[in-house]
């Protein structure tokens, strides 16, 4: 349940020696310095330092990546800098660096945050009984209707994020990211990006701040797994539209009665006994904002065409061969199943 670092993929080792002088300029005790990988992650690489009798992650943009608005490192400090007063969840950044001759791009430390983070369908060691997998549930959701109920304007973050418009801006802005990042031919893609561009909602609910990734190994737990003590992964993080927040969580959820291959691909223990169903995630957040459960269906469906559209980037880079992760040769079989999922959904008018 506890991330573990893992020895550095080949090619995307750090300069120990510039590392070494780069801490030291920032005031911290580099003695003895070493370096692990974090391999779960599939955007930014993500390292574990320790240095000084103490622990750091180190968070880059990948290797050959071109989408630079989602691996923007400065943009993800400044986010976590102006949360961390009012969001306890928020990790702390200990320094950071824009000046990509360092380490070959921008980057920055921030504390480690120890505690369970779930990740595929099944985490090993995890063992919930019915009762405790719908608690969970129960808080993952809770968790991102207080976030949603956050005051962005006193965070400071008025200037994070340009609310007018934001749908209309997303559904336009992946479908070109997919004509960018296209392989190969897979015509329910386009399917769906011509639905969802037809079917944007006219007005939208007041904006709040979005983490716009949130899903099971986003997050840490506290060892009851009863509270979220931290949120990772701001990225892609702005101010705009709540419900496609939540809409991108419900995209994460398999549920029981899904595709075997899409419970294969699963980001989180999402459908174990116990486990609440999209439709329930709905009600739940729903009670926790205090408002009426909305219509989900085009932001369930622009989910899983956002999420196949990403699966489709990473899957690119690997065909290019700028990254050496043999994880990502799979990629193109989630860009198949997601869009499929998408149009099933589009075409029966259910979540």
């Amino acid at each position: 349940m506890i991330d573990e670092a893992k020895a550095v993929r080949a090619g995307e080792e750090l300069d120990l020696v510039v590392l070494t002088d780069w801490l030291g300029s920032h005031g911290i005790d580099a003695a003895g310095l070493s370096v692990g990988q974090f391999p779960r992650g599939h955007s930014n690489l993500t390292y574990l330092v320790r240095a000084g009798g103490r622990e750091y992650v180190l968070r880059r943009p990948p290797l050959g990546s071109k989408v630079k608005s989602a691996h923007d490192m400065s943009r993800e400090v400044r986010i976590l800098t102006r949360l961390a007063p009012s969001l306890p969840q928020a990790p702390r950044v200990v320094a950071s660096c824009d000046d990509a001759a360092v380490l070959g791009a921008p980057f920055y430390l921030m504390e480690r945050l120890r505690g369970a983070i779930l990740r595929g369908p099944a985490p090993r060691g995890v063992t919930l009984s019915r009762e405790q997998k719908r608690t969970l549930d129960g808080v993952f959701v809770d968790q991102l209707a207080a976030l949603h109920a956050l005051d962005w304007r006193a965070a400071g973050l008025g200037d994070l994020g340009h609310p007018d418009g934001y749908v209309r801006r997303q559904v336009e802005g992946w479908t070109k990211r997919w004509h960018d990042a296209k392989t190969d031919e897979l015509p329910q893609v386009d399917e769906i990006a011509a639905w969802l561009a037809a079917r944007i909602p006219a007005a939208s609910p007041a904006a709040t701040l979005i983490h716009n990734d949130y899903k099971f190994d986003n997050l840490v737990l506290d060892e009851s797994m009863t509270r979220v003590i931290g949120i990772l992964d701001w990225e892609m993080a702005t101010i705009g539209d709540p419900l496609m927040d939540l809409g991108t969580a419900l995209g994460y959820w398999v549920e029981e009665g899904d595709a075997e291959e899409l419970k294969a691909f699963a980001f989180g223990p999402t459908f174990l006994p116990g486990s609440l169903t999209r439709r329930e995630l709905i009600e739940r957040y729903a009670q926790a904002s205090g408002q009426p459960a909305p219509e989900m269906l085009f932001y369930f469906c622009f989910a899983l065409f956002k999420t196949a559209v990403v699966a489709q980037q990473i899957y690119a880079r690997y065909k290019a061969g700028l990254t050496k992760d043999e994880r990502f040769a799979a990629m193109i079989f989630g860009v198949h199943l997601l869009s499929q999922q998408a149009i099933r959904a589009a075409s029966s008018g259910k979540i």
